[in-house]
């Protein structure tokens, strides 16, 4: 289906199609073949989506399918940043009453409803060539998730929700370029667990237990136990 043109800083062109096999595999090879900036592809349907840690993610029609190809001209230590700046414009275009969980859920009442895979990839010279966020939300239907409670958003117009999560992107994106990190971390940690919460890391098998102190100015869940406080920067939380 021919792209249409979407308004926003970004300047995106949203690309609509009835299935694919994975949004983000088509926008991956698009990026690598010269792609500009602000292509976003969504898919009413899925047939081989992918998770976190090569996960599958069931795609079935009416749930949002989404993938958006950005090239900021950042340095490469900060792009762990804008795994941050797709969940506080998730969380602005979801809505005030679902909570973010670090590092890349969104939840309503303690249930998982939407989830976001960042990839990147560097050129010739080490430099960041783009970056890739692949979105899936709960909108119609919660696919169960072993060990993990889910919920929905509720039934609603698919397109509809993509373009207001497209423009919390661009304003998200266009502020972390102009002011850098610090009104995304404070936007993020508005957005998640409550400050002093106990949380349960889990990192490479091993399992650390103690109270949620924040985000770190690297990104890094701050938890503290008695002996001291960790930044971890990768493994998941519960």
């Amino acid at each position: 289906m021919a792209p249409a043109e979407h308004r926003g800083g970004v300047g995106w062109r949203l690309s609509v199609h009835e299935v694919l096999p994975s949004t983000s595999t088509l926008l991956r090879e698009l990026a690598d073949q010269g792609e500009p900036e602000g292509l976003a592809i969504l898919a009413r349907r899925q047939t081989a989506g992918r998770g976190t840690q090569g996960r599958a993610w069931e795609s079935r029609e009416g749930n949002l399918f989404i993938s958006m190809l950005l090239r900021p001209a950042v340095p490469l230590r900060v792009v762990p940043q804008a795994a941050f700046v797709a969940a506080v414009a998730l969380h602005q275009a979801a809505g005030p009453a679902t909570r973010l969980k670090w590092p890349n859920d969104l939840m309503l009442d303690g249930a998982k409803c939407a989830g976001i895979l960042t990839e990147t990839a560097t050129d010739a010279a080490g430099d960041l060539a783009w970056l890739m966020f692949g979105i899936g939300v709960n909108l119609a239907y919660a696919p169960e998730v072993p060990g993990r409670a889910v919920a929905c958003l509720g039934a609603q117009p698919v397109e509809a929700f993509a373009h207001r999560l497209l423009d919390a992107v661009s304003h998200w994106h266009a502020l972390w370029l102009a002011e850098g990190f610090v009104p995304i971390r404070e936007a993020w940690m508005r957005a998640g667990p409550e400050l002093g919460s106990e949380v349960t890391a889990t990192r490479a098998g091993s399992r650390l237990t103690g109270r949620y102190e924040g985000i770190s100015e690297e990104g890094g869940l701050l938890l503290a136990t008695e002996a001291r406080t960790y930044a971890l920067h990768s493994g998941e939380v519960a």
